[in-house]
């Protein structure tokens, strides 16, 4: 009963997203549909800044100058691995950070490697594994280790436990990072150059999302450094048109980390994609 009464809760926020969408955003019953908004945050979201001390000053990208194409998808150049699932763990941090270095991995030595989230819940010391992280400091521990073991060698269970890496086994390793402009043509430009992005974003429509660009009021999606709540990787970006709304929104792609039964498998040949496959994210770029 109790369910059911937060269930009947969210329909009514699903009734107000949609009404209120500026994008053409569908939002309905989710697989979180039947989570408060404090459940849905401990167990699926989890980005928050380390403790005092731990962060580190990382320099900035320098911004190549190119002419972008009208869409890209790193997922066609094979620097994506599958959608993995997070489960009920905060380790969205681990999962953005790793799935950016499978993408430098992938495009410096044409070889796609699914690397170990795990790793980072057990043995980052600066982060607090299923109760949340950060990506500079996820960073900085990854560089400290000594590398990333393969999922194979060092599989996901979803909970911190002992850190067991075996640095003889480390097959990716890192030397440094940076931090690129939230200029959303600079962030396109560098994602075109350099591969897939971590990024944080505002979750607070994604609980219910379903498909369609997602674009809600700016008041739902608050930007600032204190309402980002979750971790995701930006893989590519595009424009659609849609005559029947008379609007052409440009889209970032996000892979998430919440499994194959939510979200939106993208399809540049079809807008009716979300009935062939449910995993990715568009959300507006404006």
């Amino acid at each position: 009963m109790r369910r059911f009464l937060i269930f009947k809760g969210n329909m009514r926020k699903i009734e107000y997203l949609q009404r209120t969408e500026q994008g053409t955003g569908v939002y309905g019953p989710t697989i979180f549909a039947d989570l408060t908004r404090e459940e849905f945050k401990k167990h699926y979201l989890g980005l928050r800044p380390p403790k005092e001390g731990y962060m580190r000053p990382k320099p900035i990208a320098r911004i190549p100058d190119v002419q972008l194409p009208v869409e890209f998808d790193w997922r066609e150049h094979k620097a994506v691995t599958e959608i993995k699932n997070q489960g009920l763990c905060g380790s969205c941090w681990a999962f953005s950070v790793i799935g950016n270095i499978e993408g430098q991995w992938a495009i410096k030595n044409k070889q796609l490697l699914s690397l170990s989230e795990q790793e980072l819940v057990d043995c980052d010391k600066y982060d607090s594994g299923c109760n949340g992280g950060w990506f500079d400091s996820a960073f900085r521990a990854i560089e400290e280790l000594g590398g990333v073991e393969t999922e194979m060698d060092y599989p996901y269970d979803g909970d911190k436990e002992t850190c067991r890496f075996n640095s003889s086994e480390a097959r990716v390793k890192i030397s440094s990072s940076v931090n690129i402009s939230s200029d959303e043509t600079d962030m396109a430009k560098w994602l075109y150059t350099n591969g897939p992005i971590t990024v944080a974003i505002n979750a607070n429509a994604m609980q219910f999302y379903i498909g369609g660009v997602s674009h809600p009021l700016k008041f739902l999606c608050n930007p600032s450094i204190d309402a980002l709540d979750h971790g995701v990787l930006i893989v590519g970006y595009g424009v659609h048109n849609y005559p029947i709304y008379h609007k052409t929104l440009p889209y970032w792609i996000v892979k998430n980390s919440w499994g194959e039964n939510w979200g939106l498998q993208v399809s540049r040949y079809s807008d009716y994609s979300h009935l062939i496959r449910r995993l990715y994210f568009l959300f507006s770029k404006v």
